[in-house]
C-alpha cells in the first residue's frame, strides 16, 4: 500500500513540475546567435555560435557550426559523447582512425548521429552545412594523429 501511495503522489506532482519547468524556458531565435571563428581545436574556416551553456565547462551545452563545402575534421576522439543534428546541408561521418572519404554515411538535413566517448571518428562536408552539437562539457577534441591537430599546425608556424 505504501508504494501505491508514493506512486500516486509522484504522479500527482508531475503536472505541477511540468508547469514549473515551462516557466523556466528559454527561446533563442536563429538571428540572435553570435557567430565567430571556430575554436583552435577545429580546422579554420568554420563559424561557431554557442546556443546555450558553456562548452568549456562542466555541464550541458549546445553549439552550432557553419561548415563550408570541403571542410574536413580529421580522425579524433572526445572524452564525452558527441551528439550532432544536421540543420542544413549534408555532413559525412565515418568511424576509424584513418580518413577515408569512401567510408561512412552522408547525414542529410534533419539527420542525427552520435559518437560515443572515446570513439575514433571523422567528418567532412561536400556542400555548405550547418550542424548543431550538444553534449556534456567540457568539450575537448584529441586527434588520432597529432599532426592533424590544427593547434599543432599553428604552433609549428609560429616557430
Amino acid at each position: 500500500m505504501r508504494k501505491t501511495v508514493v506512486a500516486a503522489l509522484l504522479l500527482a506532482a508531475l503536472p505541477a513540475a511540468a508547469a514549473l519547468a515551462m516557466d523556466d524556458h528559454m527561446a533563442i531565435q536563429a538571428n540572435a546567435l553570435k557567430w565567430g571563428p571556430a575554436p583552435p581545436g577545429l580546422p579554420p574556416g568554420a563559424q561557431v555560435a554557442v546556443v546555450t551553456g558553456d562548452p568549456s565547462k562542466d555541464g550541458p551545452y549546445v553549439v552550432r557550426a557553419k561548415l563550408p563545402a570541403g571542410y574536413r575534421i580529421m580522425p579524433h576522439t572526445h572524452p564525452t559523447d558527441e551528439n550532432v543534428t544536421v540543420l542544413s546541408g549534408t555532413f559525412h561521418i565515418a568511424m576509424g582512425g584513418k580518413f577515408d572519404a569512401k567510408k561512412g554515411e552522408a547525414v542529410k538535413t534533419g539527420g542525427f548521429f552520435n559518437a560515443e566517448k572515446d570513439m575514433q571518428h571523422y567528418g567532412w562536408t561536400t556542400v555548405p552545412t550547418v550542424v548543431q552539437v550538444h553534449g556534456m562539457g567540457p568539450f575537448a577534441i584529441t586527434y588520432v594523429n597529432p599532426a592533424d591537430d590544427p593547434r599543432n599546425a599553428k604552433a609549428s608556424v609560429k616557430k
